[in-house]
């Protein structure tokens, strides 16, 4: 198969993994329908940034690392889940508050940074997506990938991931999807936060040791 076949196989992979539902995608879509759109294109950019290093430390065998050792996969399992737990804690927490309407639709600099981070932070903290990237590529590059391939598909990773939630980012972020959440806040934000928390605990229960269920 030619490198740009093997290219492409691989970002068609990485495309399918980005559109199946998860945390990024309820996380990306809330800051776009309850903030603003620029604060949406932050995070879109932290989940890509997330997802690019992920990416870049597979294919520099972080991937093998972990599923060989299995107590710094787990340790990291639990740590990522409690950081979820955390993130839809506060999104419980807030959906009592009321969105102010008349609020700037431009959010201040530190605040886009803020949803930066915080969707970095996110995409960061479930290190299942090491192993996603880690079966992609071992399923699909080559034993010996061409110095082109190591060189373009983590940006091209990149631009998927942060395009994928820039379209969120877009729907979410018009006028009727706002006005649908300011209509249901309180449910929106609790299921959100709920999903995000049980998807955190779930990480938490699978890095545990099985002994500790039993």
């Amino acid at each position: 198969m030619s490198s740009i076949a093997i290219f492409f196989s691989v970002i068609a992979a990485v495309f399918i993994g980005a559109v199946s539902p998860g945390p990024s995608f309820v996380l990306v879509s809330r800051i776009a329908v309850s903030r603003s759109r620029k604060a949406g294109l932050a995070a879109a950019f932290g989940m890509g940034t997330g997802s690019v290093i992920f990416a870049t430390l597979a294919l520099f065998g972080l991937s093998a690392l972990l599923m060989k050792v299995e107590w710094l996969y787990l340790a990291l399992k639990v740590a990522g889940g409690l950081y979820l737990i955390y993130v839809g804690i506060r999104i419980w927490r807030s959906a009592a508050h009321d969105l102010p309407i008349d609020a700037p639709a431009t959010p201040a600099a530190g605040g886009i940074v803020r949803n930066f981070l915080f969707a970095l932070g996110t995409q960061l903290s479930n290190p299942k997506t090491a192993i996603f990237y880690g079966s992609i590529f071992a399923a699909l590059l080559p034993a010996s990938p061409a110095p082109r391939l190591l060189l373009t598909v983590p940006p091209a990773v990149f631009v998927v991931e942060t395009g994928w939630y820039m379209v969120v980012t877009m729907a979410f972020s018009s006028n009727r999807p706002r006005a649908l959440y300011i209509g249901s806040k309180l449910w929106i934000d609790r299921v959100a936060g709920a999903i995000i928390g049980a998807l955190g605990a779930r990480l938490v229960i699978d890095g545990l040791p099985r002994h500790i269920w039993r």
